[in-house]
């Protein structure tokens, strides 16, 4: 079977090329993928910033933003032929630390974790994979192509799911969320905080393009300007772009009480004057919270396939507004100024 696969650290090493049929020690389930997600994650490791091949291989199969399509599925799994579902990323260490035991392998305290398509497991950019059962989880069916939104929707699950127990710490009524960038984890942050009936503004640099109406046809408000008035008004702060100066304007503007949650990641290597002393002392003074949240287990893909399951498919499928061939997988990695979220189709639906 033809997978997209690559040497990690080694920039230009991507190709297509024919590999094994899935081993069955990787899973009593085989699945046919129907389509992946790119994001910059594939971009660095087919630059050869990141990744890590399997342990004893050279080269990993891309692909952890993934749509399946059931192949074979043993009896009492939950699963049969015929269901879409997608696939879990992060999987559990080895030894296991406390959070892997039992379940919260997203919170995972020693690293040994492995990764889909990242580190040290193979992706889903192949015609097909096997995988334990407890590792799919059901899309619902007349989402069609648009399950593929799955893996990121679970990242901002995760971060939902943080940020309203912190808010539980004392009586909590957010009224107003803001969330820095509007690609589609920007896009799905505000799609769930709409669901949650918040006032939602979106701070992005684009004017043109697809993103402004995306945003506006939530019923959300969208703004090219200056975070920190946005954000002196903000019960709750996505950050969704990992820039490092818009998040030190952040967190010195919030309101007392704020949350503030950081998705995106910063490249590194710029320097910030910043008072870090006054930072600190607002933030105790104002009970504020600041908090990093990455990655996702079951139960975000559970909660991620709800809130997919009760979004509008019409608006869903403007943000995945562009799908290629296996073949033409570096075209998808070629960001247009119209893209949000560009995919690769191995298989109709």
């Amino acid at each position: 079977m033809r997978a997209l696969t690559v040497v990690p650290g080694t920039a230009g090493s991507a190709r297509v090329e024919d590999i094994a049929e899935p081993d069955p020690a990787e899973g009593s389930v085989l699945v046919e993928t129907i389509a992946v997600g790119v994001c910059g994650t594939d971009l660095e490791i087919t630059s050869g910033v990141y990744g890590w091949a399997p342990p004893g291989r050279g080269r990993l199969v891309l692909g952890h933003e993934s749509l399946g399509r059931v192949l074979e599925a043993p009896a009492g799994s939950g699963l049969s032929a015929g269901d879409l579902v997608a696939g879990i990323v992060r999987h559990p260490d080895p030894v296991p630390c406390p959070n892997c035991g039992v379940g919260e392998w997203d919170m995972c305290r020693n690293g040994r974790y492995t990764e889909r398509g990242i580190k040290e497991i193979d992706g889903f950019c192949r015609e097909r994979f096997r995988s334990d059962p407890g590792f799919l989880v059901k899309v619902a069916p007349h989402l069609g192509l648009l399950g593929v939104l799955m893996e990121p929707a679970s990242v901002l699950a995760k971060a939902w799911e943080h940020i309203e127990r912190i808010g539980e710490r004392a009586l909590w009524r957010p009224k107003t969320c803001l969330v820095t960038g509007a690609g589609p984890i920007g896009l799905l942050a505000a799609m769930m905080g709409r669901q949650r009936g918040l006032e939602i503004h979106v701070l992005d640099r684009v004017t043109e393009g697809p993103k402004p109406g995306l945003v506006r046809d939530l019923g959300a408000h969208y703004h090219t300007g200056s975070v920190k008035e946005l954000s002196a008004e903000a019960d709750v702060v996505v950050e969704c772009t990992g820039v490092g100066r818009l998040v030190f304007d952040i967190l010195q503007t919030t309101p007392p009480g704020a949350i503030t949650c950081l998705t995106g990641i910063s490249s590194g290597g710029r320097l910030i004057p910043t008072d870090a002393g006054a930072l600190n002392k607002s933030m105790v003074l104002e009970n504020d919270v600041v908090f990093g949240s990455v990655n996702a287990n079951r139960r975000h893909y559970e909660k991620a396939a709800d809130a997919l399951a009760r979004a509008d498919a019409g608006w869903l499928k403007r943000i995945v507004n562009r799908s290629v061939p296996l073949d033409a997988w570096a075209d998808a990695l070629a960001r247009r100024p119209d893209d949000v979220k560009p995919i690769i189709q191995l298989a109709e639906v």
